[in-house]
Formats: C-alpha cells, structure tokens, sequence
C-alpha cells in the first residue's frame, strides 16, 4: 500500500485516474473543516486500493495530491463533487481539473438527477451500503472501526462506478456531455466573495445610499469576526439585523439595543465593534444601486411557464435524460420574461451547447406560437409544429 502523497500520486499516474471523497464537519465553524480525505486507485488486478488521509492527526505533504488534482491528463473521479471540490481546493491548495462526477453522469445515463450514492451503487453495480456512520462527529479523535469502515467503503467502488457510467454514456453517445457538464466544477472553490454577500443581503437595494455603505461595512466586518472566531456568519449578525442596523446607523450602543433581533450576548460581545463599524460605514462614500434592474416576473407567466416546463420535460424523457440537467424554473422564467419583453434571449443553460439542440430552440419556437403540445395515444405528450 503506498504510504507517502507521493506514492499515491505516482500510482494514480500509472493508472490514469483517482477517486476522492472526503468527510468534513461543518457546523459551528467558519468554513467546513476537512478530517478525512479516502483515496481509490486502481490495484491493476481489477480491484481498489484505499487510502484514508487523517489531516488532524497525521502529517503528510498534499502537495503531490495538489499537483495531480490539477493534472488534466489525471481523472479524478467524485460524487456529488461541489463541496469535495472546495474544501480540497482550499486544503490542499491547488486547482481540480478533469473532473468526472458520477452523480451527473448518472443524470446523463438516464437515471434521476441529484442520485445518491447508495442508490447509484445499487443501480449499477448492485451493490449495498452500510450507511451506519454517516452522521457521526468525523472532528472527534480516534475514530472508530465503524467510522473508518464507512469512510473506506464509501470509495471502495466508485472508480467501479464510473467506468460502469462511461460505458453506458459511451453506448448513448453522451459521454462529452457528462465531461462538459462535470468541467463546471474546475472554477468551483468556496472563498466568500463580499460583493456577492452584499448584494444578496434581503432589501439590500431598497436602502439609501448612505445606509448602503453602512451595510457594506457591516458585512466586512463581520465576515472578518467569522473569520478570526471561526464561527459561522451568521451566529456574528444576522442579515436582517445588519440591514437593521444600515438603515438606522445607530451612533451608540444604547441606540443598538433599540433594535430588534439583537440578542445580549450579541450586544454584550459586539455592540462597541458593531457601532464602531457603523461609524466607519458613516464616512464611506455612498453606493448607489447600479444597473437596469432586471424584467420582473409577472403573475400571468405561470402557465407558460408549466407549457415550456412540459415541453422540457417531455423531450428530457424521450432522450432518458434528467430534468434537471436540463432547466430550473429560474431558468424558464427568464427565458418567458425575456420573450414576453421583447428583449434578447437570456443567458441561461437551457438555450445553450447540447441543451438547445435537445430542447431549448424548440422551446424558443413553443413560446413564439409555432408548436402544439396535446395529450395523445397512451396518455403521453405529442408536440407538433404550428397548424
């Protein structure tokens, strides 16, 4: 069994590929912290190898890992990769490229979207899992035979999987699709962009200026109290007390103490920090909201919203392909907002690559009056052009 990164690295270039997943905790901390990394090579026997990393108690050097993460001539191969992908890209400080994830793999073989891996196993390769530590403290040290069991066998067949799917994918002619989809999660990392906490703080646009600036300062603030505490952001401040607070610029804490959802504790710890930010806030330059505010949507779009809907889900059946690979509701909202508007066509995954060839021009043309959609034979969908 190899024993240091670099041995595992090496065996992975051997063999092409990698699987990862890892076990984190959460709750209470700033960012989630990583405290398991299993590992699954390929024995060259037809079988795996697994590896268990303990970064709490073991030391080790990630930088061979980091370095074949990033290799794109390496596959690495996860389930439900977003936030394996983030916390090893901030760990282990280097990019993930080559992703293959088989739960969207599996959407693109014909099987429901968001799969667990459980279920997956039992669909592919029939096998079942013992699920019995999934919801244990993985922070906690030593860890029992139990737990370590868990962890290994939640890798033990996932490069079995993946090579299962590519088979099934390659016979439909999809298997570029699943590979385009899967480089999605390459720019995938979890650093907390201020912009976006601000703007998506609720009302955030319906405040002054003045208090707008206030805000901003706020979410700095209290993102870097998160940070140093390690807590989560929102055991600091709320968002709607801070947007509270923006809007009423409180110059003491007694002032603070007059609005609602600030509990003691939050007073007795932060208040002075939180006035003095408030101050702070006070000498920034305005920020005016910027932008042509987006087409809203209108009570009358439901319909053809669940028109366009069943058109999508229609076709994504006839393809055996999963709905949700293919459209959100989000996504037809903009694209009916937008025809209804007159205004150009939205840039949303629908009306685009492979998407708009398996459904999206055609639902242009159902939200231009030029398809039909009516229950035919066997109770099914029939769509047929206009007349």
């Amino acid at each position: 069994m190899p024993r240091s990164t670099a041995d595992i690295a090496q065996r992975a270039r051997e063999t092409g590929r990698l699987g990862i997943d890892t076990e984190f905790m959460g709750e209470g901390r700033y960012q989630p912290l990583l405290c398991l990394a299993q590992i699954a090579l390929d024995d060259g026997e037809g079988g795996t190898e697994v590896i268990v990393l303990d970064p709490l108690t073991e030391e080790y050097d990630p930088a061979p890992l980091a370095e074949l993460l990033a290799d794109p001539a390496i596959e690495i191969v996860l389930h439900a990769a977003r936030q394996d992908v983030a916390l090893l890209r901030r760990d282990w400080g280097g990019p993930i490229t080559n992703v293959f994830d088989t739960q969207v793999a599996a959407g693109f073989a014909g099987m429901r979207a968001q799969l667990g891996y459980e279920p997956l196993l039992k669909e592919t390769l029939g096998v079942r899992l013992r699920k019995s530590a999934s919801f244990t403290r993985w922070d906690d040290r030593p860890l029992t035979e139990e737990q370590l069991g868990y962890a290994r066998e939640d890798v033990l067949h996932l490069l079995q999987v993946a090579t299962a799917l590519q088979d099934r994918l390659v016979d439909l002619g999809r298997l570029e699709w699943a590979r385009e989809e899967c480089r999605a999660f390459e720019t995938i990392d979890d650093k907390r962009d201020l912009d976006v906490v601000f703007g998506k703080l609720p009302r955030v646009n319906s405040l002054e200026p003045a208090q707008r600036a206030v805000a901003r300062e706020l979410v700095e603030w209290r993102e870097e109290a998160a940070r140093t505490g390690d807590r989560p952001v929102s055991s600091v401040l709320h968002d709607a007390a801070l947007i509270e607070i923006a809007k009423r610029r409180p110059a003491s804490v007694d002032r603070l103490r007059q609005i609602r959802g600030l509990n003691d504790a939050t007073l007795h710890r932060r208040g002075k920090q939180i006035v003095e930010a408030v101050a702070r806030g006070r000498e920034r330059e305005g920020i005016p909201v910027e932008g042509v505010r987006p087409s809203q949507p209108d009570a009358e779009d439901a319909p053809i919203i669940a028109l366009g809907e069943a058109l999508v889900r229609t076709r994504a059946m006839e393809a055996g392909l999963a709905y949700e690979l293919i459209a959100a509701r989000a996504d037809l909202q903009r694209i009916v907002t937008a025809v209804r508007e007159g205004e150009p066509e939205p840039e949303v995954r629908t009306l685009q690559g492979w998407r708009r060839e398996v459904v999206g021009a055609e639902l242009l043309e159902l939200l231009a009056g030029n398809r039909t959609l009516r229950v035919g034979p066997e109770h099914r969908v029939e769509i047929t052009g206009a007349g």
